[in-house]
Parts: C-alpha cells; sequence; structure tokens
C-alpha cells in the first residue's frame, strides 16, 4: 500500500489516519473480521510526535537547570565585610549634600544601627592603592557604616573605569535619587575627564537631547554656586535654566557671592537656597541684603519674600504653591485689604 507525500506528512504529525490504495475484495474481507469499533482503539500519536515532545521535555530540563546554575552563581558572588576606613569614594562624585546637609543621612544612619546594612555596596580594588578599595556605589551606606564602626557589606569586583562610572550611574538613575543639577554635574565631570558622551548617556539613561540640556545648564552656572546652593531636589531644569540667564551679567555674578555667603543663605535649606539667589537676582537696583522682608509660617520656615518699592508690594513665594492655591489667594485678598482698613480706620478713631 503506497502513501501520497500529503497522507505521509499527516501521519507524521498524527493529524489523520493515513489514505492507502483502493482494497482488493479478499482484503476488504479480512479489514471487516479484524476490525474494531473506533472509539474501542486508543489514538497513540507517531513516533515522530513521540520524539519530539520528549526532545522539548529535556530542552525544558536543560533551560531549568541553566537557571538554577545561574542563580547559584550569582549567589554565590561572596558578601565581604570591609573596614570603611580602607574605603575611598569614587573618582567623580555624584551627590552635592553630604553630612549635616544631607536630609536622610540620619535616617540611614539609625536603619543601619536598628537592622543591620540590607543591601550591600559596589566597590572595586583601589587601581593605586593595594589593600584599599573605591567605591562605584553606596557611598551614603559606607559613611554610615563609618560613623556606627560597623563594617561594611560589600561586593568586590575588578572593574575598569568606564564599567565603575556605569555601574555608579546606573544605579542612581535606577534608584532616582539624584536631583536634576546633580545629575548634571555628573555629565559634566565624566566629559571633563575624557569619556565619551555616549558613554556618560549610557550611564545616566539619557537622550541625546536630553545630555545636552544638562550639559547646558552644567556649563551656564558657575560650579561654586551649584555647590553652595546644594542638590535643589525640587528644583528642574526650567528654573536652572531661568537662574543661569540671570548669572550672565558680571554684576549678577558679583550679587551671587554676596547672597550665597549671608547667614540667612547658609541657614536655609537647600531649594530654599535657590530660591533666595533667584528671588535676590531677579530684583533690579536692589543690591543691600534684606532688602526684601522674609516672611516665615509657624514653624519658622521661609516661605516668601515681600518687597515695597516706591509704595507698591510683591510677593514671591521661595517653592511652588499648590494647584488652587492662586484662586483662592485672589478670593482671600479683597478680604484682607478691608480688614486693614478697617483695623487702621479704628485705630485713628481712637487716637
Amino acid at each position: 500500500m503506497a502513501l501520497n507525500r500529503k497522507d505521509q506528512l499527516k501521519a507524521l504529525f498524527g493529524t489523520a489516519e493515513p489514505s492507502m490504495a483502493p482494497a482488493t475484495p479478499s482484503e476488504k474481507t479480512q479489514e471487516t473480521k479484524t476490525a474494531e469499533p473506533e472509539a474501542a482503539r486508543p489514538r497513540s500519536a507517531s513516533g515522530a510526535v513521540k520524539a519530539m515532545g520528549l526532545s522539548l521535555g529535556g530542552l525544558s530540563k536543560e533551560i531549568e537547570e541553566a537557571r538554577r546554575l545561574k542563580e547559584s552563581f550569582d549567589a554565590a558572588e561572596r558578601i565581604s565585610q570591609v573596614d570603611a576606613s580602607l574605603i575611598e569614594a569614587s573618582f567623580v562624585a555624584d551627590r552635592l549634600d553630604h553630612g549635616a546637609l544631607d536630609p536622610d543621612f540620619d535616617a540611614l544612619v539609625l536603619s543601619i544601627e536598628a537592622s543591620g546594612q540590607q543591601v550591600p555596596v559596589l566597590l572595586r580594588p583601589h587601581p593605586d592603592k593595594p589593600g584599599r578599595y573605591q567605591t562605584a556605589y553606596g557611598h551614603r551606606r559606607v559613611r554610615a557604616a563609618g560613623k556606627l564602626g560597623v563594617p561594611v557589606l560589600a561586593i568586590i569586583r575588578p572593574l575598569s573605569d568606564v564599567e565603575l562610572v556605569l555601574a555608579q550611574g546606573k544605579e542612581n538613575s535606577e534608584r532616582r535619587d539624584l536631583s536634576f543639577i546633580e545629575r548634571a554635574l555628573f555629565a559634566h565631570e565624566l566629559i571633563a575627564r575624557g569619556f565619551e558622551r555616549g558613554v556618560v548617556q549610557d550611564a545616566l539613561s539619557l537622550h541625546k537631547a536630553e545630555m545636552t540640556r544638562f550639559l547646558q545648564v552644567a556649563d551656564a552656572v558657575p560650579e561654586q554656586i551649584v555647590r553652595a546652593i546644594g542638590a535643589a531636589p525640587k528644583i528642574g531644569r526650567p528654573r536652572w535654566m531661568a537662574l543661569a540667564d540671570l548669572l550672565k551679567s558680571e554684576a549678577a555674578r558679583v550679587k551671587a557671592e554676596d547672597e550665597i555667603t549671608s547667614q540667612r543663605f547658609r541657614d536655609a535649606a537647600s531649594d530654599e537656597r535657590f530660591n533666595l539667589l533667584f528671588m535676590r537676582l531677579q530684583r533690579k537696583g536692589q543690591s543691600i541684603v534684606g532688602a526684601a522682608r522674609e516672611i516665615r509660617d509657624d514653624n519658622g520656615k521661609a516661605v516668601a519674600n515681600l518687597t515695597v518699592t516706591k509704595g507698591k508690594a510683591r510677593v514671591d513665594f521661595l517653592e511652588r504653591m499648590t494647584d488652587g492655591f492662586e484662586d483662592f489667594l485672589g478670593q482671600e485678598l479683597p478680604k484682607l485689604l478691608e480688614r486693614f482698613e478697617q483695623k487702621r480706620g479704628g485705630s485713628a478713631g481712637q487716637g
């Protein structure tokens, strides 16, 4: 009995019973004697399908074994305990606020003291100092462990400069805990050290256009002013670009130097320092410190500056107000003016 090509393929994959050449009368009689009901005969997959199933099953097992092997290798990457005094920072800084200027540092110290260091840092053997290490990421954890006098939990890898920069940048990008200006300075310093733009873009997960804007800001605002302001986590690119425009003249830079050395500037938080300088540079013809009256809330936090020039008053809020505040202020301001006139009239009548 011959099978045509189509029926051979169907038979191979078990999709149909093979069709045969017409049977002779004797063959028909024999089929009648030996035939069983369709339901009584169990259908079995062809040998080729069975072999394919066995192959796929074996492949799945191999994939699973490879996955388990990889996990065991990953877990086997030893976490070492390293004396914090042997660890140095990366050759390029990524944070502006350190120590007392870092509002979250004390909380990190308390967390490590109470629960231990939960996430290891990444170190490399120092390229120039045998027996010492250099941090790729985890600088704050290293400082916190040093303050507590406990060993640093660390993964140690032999990293090149490029690999260290990529690890450092990607860790910060994924955690999203660097401000705009910190990332801009990080990019600027890497370019200044000779790293290719493509490497820096990969490290910070930036598109080409974003990279250009970062470098524009870092070039336009003097570094000493940026470092005096600090991380300014609530201040984005548009405000930094506006500050750069205000700093174009030499007179503006002199005024800025005067502001960043003032006591009120030093006592303020980072975002407030940015706003104090920004407002100072916006005031034309006013160069003395304290020309604007500072308005503080019940907790003593500066919330606005009140400037009076030629009998006209202007209020500049130091932080972005909640949506809808301008409508509220517009409704309440006439009432405040009315209360003021009533109070002033009452005081005049008593005199």
